[in-house]
């Protein structure tokens, strides 16, 4: 248990059987009337938003996280087995846990697993990984004036929009956030 002016983002709180992040906190204490915490929360499995507010000093369950870096072995079906660095046990995620991070992510690629009473929560990537391209379109000659974009897959299957001079079988980085082209690997 923890109070409210205990607070800090990231934190992870027990709201009616929920577990919710503290994406931002703001402790506000007017003239007049006591105190109170205005913070934004994360559904940390559905990923709603939303904004509460608590009296100052108001008791919260805080839920115990575990962030573990994994190393991804393969998919099982709809599920992708990680395999913890340290102890070398193997885990079963979801593909829905996994969810937009499976368009990035390689076999023996490593990712922060985080998990709740040995229930994965979620799969965190780095913010950028390097790719190669299986398919893009060559780009036309002359065709520049625009500095456009093409569509190009990448080795995971997934299609990331690149400048027309890229070519298959080069590696690219991506941001693993967005799936923007960050530039040549």
């Amino acid at each position: 248990m923890a109070t409210t002016n205990d607070l800090k983002n990231g934190m992870v709180l027990n709201l009616d059987g929920e577990l919710w992040a503290v994406v931002e906190f703001q402790h506000v204490k007017p003239g007049k009337g006591g105190a109170f915490v205005r913070t934004t929360l994360k559904n940390v499995l559905s990923g709603k938003v939303v904004d509460k507010t608590f009296n100052a000093g108001t008791k919260v369950e805080t839920a115990t996280v575990d962030k573990r870096t994994m190393q991804y072995l393969y998919a099982d079906g709809e599920d992708f087995v990680f395999m913890d660095l340290e102890t070398f046990d193997q885990i079963n995620v979801l593909g829905d846990t996994v969810g937009e991070a499976a368009n990035y992510l390689l076999p023996e690629a490593e990712a922060t697993v985080a998990t709740h009473e040995g229930v994965p929560l979620y799969v965190e990537l780095p913010t950028s990984v390097v790719l190669e391209i299986t398919y893009t379109e060559p780009g036309l000659q002359g065709d520049r004036s625009t500095g456009g974009s093409k569509p190009a897959t990448v080795e995971t299957g997934a299609t990331v929009q690149v400048p027309l001079f890229i070519t298959t079988g080069e590696k690219i980085k991506v941001d693993t956030r967005d799936g923007r082209y960050l530039g040549r690997a």
